[in-house]
């Protein structure tokens, strides 16, 4: 299906050099389940870019082919300017260390405090640090997210909306380049969700960040987006603003916005 451009160049914020690029990527479960169909897609170093679709058109797939927890069937992921679907386990690891996923959920460890969470990955890939620069580190990225107090919380103490934060404190914490945000405020009130927009601006203001945002929340969508691409069976079929797209001549496109 041909992809409408719902906006002039002029109106699509495209601030630096591609750094995700994707060339027809085709993922299919089983024989007839097919959900990437071809897709292209390219993002900008510095864009938070919004991913819109309905249910089963492959956005959360999407990401998971990125990070390589699902292996495309076909087609080119170019990272950092690596095609990461040809490396082997080592150079994908060397990549993914680049990338930080916030899940629904936030997979925080139950069993372990607020504290502990954050320290797995530094202790994973800096096997060297002091406990002087691991708690100071600890405190930096809880600080980013508004929760040093919850330092030595269990993740049952908390709430959505706050283990959410330390689940991006958690995916902040090894500093990556690239965010990849899957549904970052689903279950969460109003409030909540748009204190959680407003970090994903205030990381990729910070530490000027690429972003990805699979969201069904319009809100969120409206605050964080600088381009908005829209999927509809497995391709994109349309991209541009948010203010572009809710204007579309599409009834399609503009349903999403109503």
């Amino acid at each position: 299906m041909q992809k409408s451009q719902e906006s002039t160049q002029e109106d699509v914020v495209r601030t630096g050099k591609p750094i995700i690029e994707i060339k027809g990527l085709h993922k299919s479960f089983g024989k007839s389940n097919d959900i990437l169909k071809g897709l292209d897609l390219t993002v900008n170093e510095g864009e938070n870019l919004v991913v819109l679709g309905k249910s089963g058109s492959g956005k959360s797939v999407l990401i998971k082919c990125l990070v390589g927890l699902i292996r495309a069937d076909q087609g080119e992921i170019s990272v950092f300017g690596n095609n990461i679907t040809t490396l082997d386990s080592n150079n994908l690891n060397a990549v993914r260390i680049r990338m930080g996923f916030l899940f629904q959920n936030a997979a925080l460890y139950d069993s372990m405090t607020v504290r502990e969470n954050l320290a797995f990955p530094l202790k994973r890939h800096q096997k060297d640090i002091s406990d002087e620069d691991l708690d100071k580190t600890i405190r930096e990225s809880l600080d980013s997210v508004g929760l040093e107090e919850a330092i030595d919380k269990m993740p049952s103490e908390l709430s959505g909306g706050m283990r959410k934060r330390i689940g991006l404190a958690r995916t902040l914490i090894l500093k990556p380049e690239i965010m990849l945000y899957d549904e970052p405020t689903t279950g969460l009130d109003t409030i909540t969700s748009r204190e959680i927009s407003e970090l994903i601006l205030a990381i990729q203001k910070k530490n000027k960040t690429t972003a990805i945002i699979i969201t069904h929340d319009m809100a969120c969508a409206k605050l964080t987006a600088d381009r908005i691409v829209v999927l509809k069976e497995g391709v994109m079929e349309a991209e541009g603003t948010y203010e572009s797209l809710e204007n579309s001549e599409d009834e399609w496109i503009r349903s999403f916005f109503i």
